[in-house]
């Protein structure tokens, strides 16, 4: 079974970032974290994140103590694209702007081609106390598997 790499990387909360040890974050937690190949992006932005979201009280009362968003972005990007969000509740977002985490997986990939640099693949993924129990990679070019649905129906 895999489990959440033990890094120190940027979380942002509430506007806020701090640098934190992510297996100390997510301790003693049942959480989800899903990641986006880029902040500000089409499909991030009008579907993944809105998503979870919408659905976010829900997938909360199953039993979730956290929600968090990861790109390989720095911290200034993420910050900025969660205040685009009025509606946004207290979704946290992963800053893994040197990629650490989507390395650590094996979720990072080459979209140089797109002039986006390494990026992280779309991604969700279930953990509970730092062992990840399910984890969803999405096929290049799909969102299916990853979607706030999809994982609301794995809960």
């Amino acid at each position: 079974m895999q489990s959440i790499p033990n890094i120190i990387i940027p979380i942002i909360e509430n506007g806020t970032s701090s640098n934190k040890n992510l297996r100390d974050e997510l301790q003693d937690k049942r959480a989800i974290i899903f990641g986006v190949p880029g902040a500000f992006t089409p499909t991030c932005s009008e579907k993944h994140l809105p998503g979870f979201i919408k659905l976010y009280d829900r997938i909360k009362s199953s039993n979730i103590d956290d929600i968090y968003c990861l790109s390989v972005n720095d911290t200034f990007v993420i910050k900025a694209w969660f205040l685009s969000y009025a509606d946004n509740p207290k979704i946290k977002g992963i800053a893994d702007g040197n990629g650490d985490f989507s390395k650590s997986l094996n979720l990072l990939v080459d979209k140089t081609k797109n002039f986006m640099g390494m990026r992280c693949t779309r991604f969700a993924l279930i953990a509970i106390n730092n062992n990840i129990e399910k984890l969803f990679i999405e096929k290049q070019g799909e969102f299916t598997v990853s979607s706030a649905e999809n994982i609301l129906d794995q809960l």
